[in-house]
């Protein structure tokens, strides 16, 4: 997954082209395309998962949850206490609860979702006086991508 540059040297992916990528396997299997990757202190990929909502009949079985839930099994903790999370759109309120739960550092998403976001829209869970634990939140990142890729998948799905 890495690239060149013009002048030959070589592009390291970022954790949120992890997640991208993760969100397009999600979209090969018929699910919307959403991706999550869980960085330790030490800046490396602990999890990374994509939607499997349809395939495991589940509708817990968001991005963020399954990466939260291979974090915390590799960790053996419930914790995960300065890890970041990467999350190609807004988490959803279940989501960004998780989040809080699992006291995750920092909070990287991509692409707004102004009708099921549960940080910057919807309920915004970080901002509710019985939220215990609110990470540090950067949207905006790589946005453009994320947005295409949803845009392009329920095009797909109306037509």
């Amino acid at each position: 997954m890495t690239e060149s540059a013009p002048d030959g040297k070589i592009i390291q992916p970022t954790f949120m082209d992890l997640a991208l990528a993760e969100a397009e396997a999600a979209a090969a299997r018929g699910e919307v395309p959403i991706g999550a990757v869980i960085v330790d202190g030490a800046g490396a990929v602990i999890a990374a998962a994509g939607n499997r909502t349809i395939e495991l009949r589940d509708p817990t079985a968001h991005a963020e949850l399954l990466a939260i839930r291979e974090a915390c099994a590799k960790l053996g903790s419930e914790r995960l206490t300065g890890c970041d999370i990467h999350v190609t759109l807004e988490p959803c309120p279940m989501c960004a609860t998780a989040i809080s739960f699992a006291r995750i550092r920092r909070l990287y998403f991509a692409a707004s979702d102004e009708k099921g976001g549960g940080v910057e829209h919807g309920p915004r869970i970080f901002a509710q006086p019985t939220c215990h634990h609110v990470p540090e939140i950067y949207g905006g990142i790589g946005e453009r991508r994320a947005a295409e890729m949803l845009r392009g998948f329920f095009a797909l799905r109306r037509n």
